[in-house]
């Protein structure tokens, strides 16, 4: 490694293509880090590419396959060391009670949730340990408290939780930190509408009358004040919410 493991600043950014992801893609380059984005979708990946200038590069990665992972990885890896990883590919499908979910909508969610995170996860931790870097995860407050309807939902994101807090323990006296960030309400384009199918008005309807929801930059600028902390610093956990939102529960809503 050429570079001083201080002045690197190289992310690889999972669930770029959109949302948060693709915020934190763009803050990340206005703070001067390299990121190399993962994602499905190739012309969003692309449209980015073209936006952020050569600070930003892509590979298309499927983090629910295995092969189609590795290859991204791979490629990340010839590319140069590593500094942070920035966990944000995940979706919520359906919001039906645990007695008529689908078991292809909760079977989606782990695996994209839970099993995309730690595979991403494992693939890039040796080349993280080597740069003394973070790995970050953005789970969801419904790792928290859990709400009806939410089933499927909140217990992947209890569990991708669960094995940062994990990860964190068992990496101690190792140079890695790892940082979760538990985002309440967020107002993104694609999150709530990919939930319901794509009913535009069930998913407006999440957020109608709330004041001032949380935007996925908001979420960026957590992201980027974590990962810009000292190496010896770790942000265990941030949960961040709007201002409107007390719980899942206590959501306040003009009227």
């Amino acid at each position: 490694m050429t570079e001083s493991k201080k002045t690197i600043k190289r992310a690889v950014v999972t669930g770029a293509s959109s949302g948060i992801g693709q915020a934190s893609a763009r803050a990340l380059v206005d703070k001067g880090w390299k990121v190399v984005g993962l994602a499905r979708r190739e012309d969003n990946l692309k449209a980015l590419a073209d936006q952020l200038g050569q600070n930003f590069t892509y590979e298309v990665c499927d983090v629910t396959d295995e092969d189609s992972t590795q290859t991204a990885v791979d490629a990340v890896l010839k590319g140069g060391p590593v500094k942070a990883l920035v966990n944000c590919a995940g979706a919520a499908f359906g919001k039906d009670p645990v007695a008529t979910s689908s078991l292809d909508d909760w079977r989606g969610m782990y695996e994209l949730n839970v099993i995309g995170t730690l595979r991403v996860i494992q693939k890039l931790l040796p080349a993280l340990k080597e740069t003394e870097g973070t790995v970050l995860v953005i789970s969801s407050t419904a790792g928290i408290e859990p709400y009806e309807g939410g089933g499927g939902y909140c217990a992947s994101k209890a569990a991708e939780r669960v094995m940062a807090r994990i990860l964190r323990l068992e990496l101690i006296g190792e140079p890695v930190r790892v940082v979760d960030i538990a985002p309440g309400l967020v107002h993104t384009d694609e999150f709530s509408l990919k939930r319901f199918g794509g009913d535009s008005d069930r998913a407006d309807a999440v957020y109608a009358g709330v004041p001032d929801p949380l935007t996925a930059d908001d979420i960026a600028g957590c992201v980027t004040w974590a990962l810009e902390q000292p190496d010896t610093v770790d942000i265990d956990q941030i949960v961040v919410r709007p201002r409107a939102e007390g719980s899942y529960t206590k959501l306040y809503r003009r009227s």
